[in-house]
């Protein structure tokens, strides 16, 4: 675990401890690096991953941090949202041949487990 997540604690900053966030920021992380893969790397293209990709955690921390049950759960969702578009853009580009196979494989394993972790998280609230 990152040392920087256990300092400066208080109630506001529980959203550090939940997996789905972490794991939100390691997707973002890894796609940050496979997009330099995309060849001519268009930058819209390569943004609108990304802005996809970080809206994962942006929005869980969010909800959390606004402390109410009905909020908290809209923002999950909505982060569960930008995760379906990060899943899209990055299948159109591997259909476009802008990702390979093995790319896209290893982006989707991830997602798949980030994915499901949030909606096991969504469930049991």
């Amino acid at each position: 675990m990152d040392r920087r997540l256990e300092v400066r604690k208080n109630v506001n900053r529980g959203y550090r401890k939940l997996r789905t966030w972490r794991m939100g920021i390691d997707l973002y992380a890894f796609l940050y690096e496979k997009v330099k893969e995309i060849p001519n790397r268009p930058y819209r293209l390569m943004a609108q991953i990304l802005d996809a990709g970080l809206s994962i955690s942006a929005n869980i921390a969010e909800g959390y941090c606004r402390r109410s049950l009905k909020e908290y759960l809209n923002f999950l969702n909505i982060a569960l949202g930008s995760a379906g578009e990060v899943y899209s853009q990055c299948y159109a580009c591997y259909r476009a041949g802008q990702f390979s196979e093995t790319t896209f494989d290893a982006i989707d394993e991830r997602h798949y487990l980030m994915e499901n972790a949030l909606l096991r998280q969504i469930e049991s609230l």
